[in-house]
Parts: structure tokens; sequence; C-alpha cells
């Protein structure tokens, strides 16, 4: 059994692109454990995380597809919440969805994806987006 970790913002997309390549991992999803973890930097409404649309979508997924998994929410920032839940879960395997930016836009902005993948020591999957068809 292998556990991986899948960050999952607000974007419904990013968070099916991800789960979707978790399904395709080598093993049968009974040999998959799976924590989606979301980061709340404002939460004036006081929201959970199963509350969120991506991380329900992300889940329902999952679990159509029996593979287990769990929600850890908490607050600050994303990247830092990854990496540290990632190492105190002793995770396998990373996964963030990249998101297209320009350059200039990462200078100024950061990114998660970039954060996680410079400052985690464990292996980490970047995703592309998921076009649904309806």
């Amino acid at each position: 059994m292998y556990h991986v970790v899948i960050g999952v913002d607000d974007d419904a997309e990013h968070a099916l692109a991800c789960v979707e390549e978790v399904a395709k991992l080598p093993g049968e999803p009974d040999e998959k454990e799976v924590t989606l973890v979301h980061s709340f930097t404002d939460n004036p409404s006081g929201a959970s995380a199963t509350q969120i649309h991506s991380v329900r979508e992300a889940g329902e997924f999952l679990e159509d597809r029996g593979i287990d998994y769990d929600v850890n929410e908490s607050s600050g920032d994303p990247a830092e919440v990854i990496i540290e839940f990632a190492d105190e879960e002793d995770a396998d395997l990373i996964v963030t969805a990249g998101r297209k930016r320009s350059p200039a836009g990462k200078a100024l902005f950061g990114s998660v994806t970039q954060t996680v993948i410079l400052n985690s020591d464990r292996p980490v999957m970047v995703t592309g987006s998921t076009k649904r068809k309806s």
C-alpha cells in the first residue's frame, strides 16, 4: 500500500486532474490510500474542506473507483501545509496541479506547485488540467 497526498485548491478541474492520475498509478484501488489536503488562506464563512466543491468532486471520483481517501483541512500557506502533512504522514508521493502562468506572474505571486517541488524531500507529481467531456 502506498499513501498519496493531493493538494486541492478551489479549482475542481485541477482536483480532478490529480485524482485521475492517482487512479492510473500501478496497483489495485485497495493498494492506494489518498489524503486530499485543502488549506484555507481565508475562510470567513467557516466552511469545512468537505464543503468545497473541488474537494467533494475529487472525493467522489476516488470513491467511485474504490480508492480509500480522507480529507485534511488546515489554514496557512498551502505549500507549507502540503509539505508538512506529507512529511508527518510519511507519504510516498505528493500530487498537485500545475497552472499556466507567465514568468512575471510566477515571480510576483509565487506558486504553490513550484514551492512544493523545490522544498519537498518526497516525489512530486504535477498534473495538467483535465478537459471533461459533457
